[in-house]
């Protein structure tokens, strides 16, 4: 008979260990002659999108100018110059100005230039500069082919920033490079130039999109435009500058080539629009590309070697981690085959026989529960009926003298001597009936019932109203739920005095629950009396351990619970010291299955 260490150790080498390094040797043949292919067709993807993105940010820069357009005050200013416009208010115009500064987090400064009176402001660090007479700015190279060319706008490649009206707006401290965007507006009927934009923003931005190509600290990218100029490049040095001739300038619009053991792809931004003959070059060393190839083929070897010997140790120690628990379970299921109903279940292991205890555990738990609820029921079943047998003697005798004495008191013409007789006589059919389930109708008769002999016992007039709706009249509960609840507002209400304290009585359905209600107006309770009372009637089961001045609420809290399962039992509410509340909460889920249970014990 061969062991289970034996055929574990062969199916490891069968499964895993052959198969693996089969595997290893496959795929290092296939990965080294395909990584190149692969990677640079990923990389070409990745450029195309970088591209995009590219695109999408200098066109929403270069169109944010129009904008200006709907500035009404601005533009009036830039179509007649200040002397001439009716609006020029400086203060609005400022903050015009500053306004379109702040539209971008990239803007370090934003000239702007009035074509009517050759005056130029700037805007830096959101502050305006005073106004500028500049002649000489359309002789600006920049503008001039700006102006001569069919495009509206002018990027420039990177430069330090400059102080455009020699005012000291700018500190010397600064020599940020920024990338300069010049606009041109024009009256949209005659083409009549009437201002220029220019705009110096930060690199940071789209140097973040163009630094997403590079993967490894050996990587490069450059971003160069029509002219063969370096818009931005990993190396700072060369952002600004012709691209150099180590990176064969000559080859930068091909796709692909190599270069010293380099690897160069150039993906071409746009054939037309604001990028139109930019190219996006990326230039990654082949030891870099292939490194990983060779990383991988050695790191599938050692984790080879490393599955060996974890299998190895894998089928030393499954027996006892494995089966040991399975024999301790199976001792515990044993014990409660010996009539053992607290096997000690564990239920702190994570894996399934952890899984498979705490499921056992919970079930135990449920099994011994129904065990206790029945056995609690059994008793009370028990009790009711010797209550019932004790309290039926000669039942017919007694509803016999009772509707005699009626009979004498109408001959006698007291009918409210009859209507007393009523009922009690109501009362005393109720409490010695065998069942203990009964509809919320026939509970509420008999608290009025019992009202009715209260009220011609104080003789005076009972402030009390009963609200239950039809719907729930007819729902079966437990007998015996609110009359205990009435008796006590008599007891601690008008008994001490309390004479014109108003009993309400109501019922409302939340959830799956029925809530019935029994309040008063009368005396209350503080909070430490209020947190006894709960102690005794929610904690305390041992009947000799709490005082049997509110054994009622004990008692019908314990059926409650006994019925319906923990969802159910009474809340206590000093309504905020204006008086006294009990809630009954009866599961209206758990109830049909209560009566049948109900009925079948008898």
């Amino acid at each position: 008979m061969k062991s289970i260490h034996s055929r574990l150790l062969i199916m490891l080498f069968i499964c895993i260990i052959i198969p693996y390094f089969l595997s290893v040797v496959v795929i290092y043949g296939y990965t080294k002659s395909n990584v190149e292919h692969h990677e640079l067709e990923n990389t070409r993807d990745y450029m195309q999108r970088t591209s995009e993105d590219l695109q999408q940010y200098f066109q929403d820069i270069i169109n944010l100018p129009y904008i200006l357009y709907r500035d009404h005050d601005l533009f009036q200013i830039l179509e007649y110059g200040f002397e001439n416009s009716i609006h020029s208010k400086p203060t609005t115009i400022e903050k015009s100005m500053e306004t379109f500064y702040l539209m971008r987090n990239e803007f370090r400064q934003v000239r702007f230039y009035i074509a009517a009176e050759e005056d130029l402001f700037t805007v830096y660090n959101a502050t305006v500069s005073a106004r500028s007479h500049q002649p000489d700015l359309l002789q600006e190279d920049a503008i001039q082919r700006m102006i001569n060319s069919d495009s509206n706008y002018m990027i420039e490649p990177p430069r330090q920033i400059e102080n455009y009206n020699n005012a000291a707006i700018i500190p010397e401290s600064d020599d940020s490079m920024v990338l300069t965007i010049h606009h041109q507006i024009e009256d949209v009927l005659s083409n009549e130039l009437l201002g220029i934009i220019t705009v110096n923003s930060d690199l940071d931005e789209y140097a973040r999109i163009c630094e997403r190509l590079i993967q490894n600290d050996q990587e490069a990218v450059l971003l160069v435009n029509a002219d063969n100029y370096v818009m931005y490049a990993s190396d700072p040095s060369l952002i600004g500058k012709p691209v150099p001739d180590e990176y064969l300038q000559s080859h930068i619009g091909e796709k692909e080539h190599y270069v010293n053991d380099d690897i160069i792809l150039s993906n071409t931004l746009s054939e037309s629009g604001p990028l139109e003959g930019w190219q996006l070059v990326k230039i990654t060393p082949s030891h870099v590309l292939f490194n990983e190839v060779r990383q991988t083929a050695y790191t599938n070897i050692m984790v080879g070697v490393g599955v060996v010997l974890l299998g190895l140790m894998m089928i030393s120690i499954i027996s006892y981690k494995i089966t040991r628990p399975i024999k301790l379970l199976s001792r515990k299921v044993r014990r409660i085959e010996g009539d053992n109903m607290e096997s000690p279940f564990e239920d702190n292991q994570e894996d399934e026989i952890g899984h498979l205890e705490k499921h056992m555990k919970e079930m135990m738990t449920r099994i011994n529960f129904h065990i206790e609820r029945e056995y609690k029921l059994e008793i009370e079943n028990r009790k009711n009926q010797l209550k019932a047998l004790k309290s039926q003697v000669h039942p017919h005798f007694l509803y016999n003298s009772l509707q005699s004495i009626g009979a004498v008191a109408l001959r006698s013409n007291s009918p409210q001597v009859y209507q007393l007789i009523t009922s009690l006589s109501k009362m005393m059919r109720y409490t010695i009936r065998a069942d203990h389930w009964v509809t919320v109708r026939t509970e509420v008769d008999y608290v009025k019932a019992y009202m009715a002999l209260q009220k011609e016992r104080f003789r005076t007039h009972l402030s009390y109203a009963i609200n239950i709706d039809d719907n729930i009249c007819d729902i079966s509960v437990p007998s015996m739920i609110l009359q205990p609840l009435v008796e006590n507002f008599f007891k601690h209400c008008y008994e001490k005095g309390f004479s014109k304290a108003h009993l309400d009585i109501y019922s409302e359905i939340r959830g799956d629950c029925l809530y019935l209600t029994v309040e008063n107006d009368g005396p209350t309770l503080s909070d430490e009396e209020l947190t006894l009372l709960k102690e005794k009637i929610y904690f305390l089961t041992d009947k000799d351990t709490y005082s049997y001045e509110h054994i009622g609420l004990k008692n019908i809290h314990d059926r409650l619970v006994l019925n319906y399962g923990p969802p159910a039992g009474i809340e206590l509410d000093t309504m905020q010291k204006q008086g006294f509340s009990v809630r009954l909460i009866i599961p209206l889920l758990a109830k049909e299955d209560e009566q049948y249970e109900s009925i079948a014990r008898g």
